[in-house]
């Protein structure tokens, strides 16, 4: 199923996807959920265009758990080792946007770059989670960008600034609960033009290491993300760039690149 966040006439909702198509091409409708999707919910059978809704951030999520350097070929091409352990990073929740919205400049870079990558989202509370019950606590999966100063990142120890400015975390365009993570296409373009291109089986540690990694240390919360790290081929964003991210069984996130301010 596919479950989307959504305003319409001022409101907020979520609601299950269906149809056929892009958000682009018509041809999908939402029908509205009643409550949250984390717990059991209903489908009202109320159902309203896609067209005629604003999409917003799939969730919103407590935290946004990053992880780096998790293709190798990623890692090669800025000139790093794959690292023994996880690195992990923290995007905050103002850095989050949803499809459509715009990634802003950010004054003080001059080094914008994409990063396409598979987003965790997660459906319940949990802790050291064994790795026998990762999917139990997982609720589905969104597309992602994982937008970076680069030139802060190379110059700055910590990664705050460099991933965690406001617009820095594009998701979307949904999130899709029934979906085998372990083999998709990932694709990010830019106007248009192939940029990356791999495949999540190429990812150095999975899903399960991950959630059993990051879960050592700290609770995740219902709605709360992980980014899963993105493949070979990042690059620059300029002003009036479009980007979009495409990861197979999934759908389509595109945004577009404007001076801040």
């Amino acid at each position: 199923m596919r479950i989307a966040r959504f305003s319409i006439d001022g409101n907020v909702a979520f609601g299950a996807v269906e149809g056929e198509g892009t958000v682009e091409s018509g041809g999908l409708v939402l029908d509205i959920i009643k409550g949250i999707p984390y717990t059991d919910f209903e489908l009202s059978g109320t159902k309203v265009p896609l067209s005629k809704v604003r999409l917003l951030p799939p969730v919103l999520p407590n935290k946004v758990v990053a992880i780096g350097r998790n293709y190798a070929e990623h890692a090669k091409e800025l000139g790093n080792e794959v690292p023994e352990v996880p690195v992990a990073f923290f995007k905050p929740t103002t850095s989050v946007i949803g499809p459509g919205d715009a990634i802003e400049f950010p004054s003080f870079s001059s080094e914008l770059h994409h990063e396409a990558e598979l987003a965790v989202v997660i459906g319940r509370m949990c802790r050291e989670v064994p790795r026998e019950r990762v999917k139990d606590v997982i609720f589905g999966y969104t597309c992602a960008n994982d937008v970076t100063a680069r030139d802060v990142q190379k110059r700055e120890a910590q990664w705050a600034r460099a991933k965690g400015f406001d617009t820095s975390c594009p998701l979307g365009p949904w999130v899709e609960t029934d979906l085998d993570p372990s083999d998709l296409a990932i694709q990010a373009t830019v106007n248009g033009e192939q940029r990356q291109l791999g495949r999540t089986s190429d990812m150095i540690r999975s899903i399960e290491d991950l959630v059993v990694h990051i879960t050592e240390a700290m609770t995740l919360l219902p709605g709360d993300v992980i980014l899963t790290g993105t493949p070979a081929g990042v690059g620059p964003l300029t002003v009036g760039d479009e980007v979009a991210v495409t990861i197979e069984g999934i759908g389509t996130l595109t945004n577009r690149v404007i001076k801040r301010g």
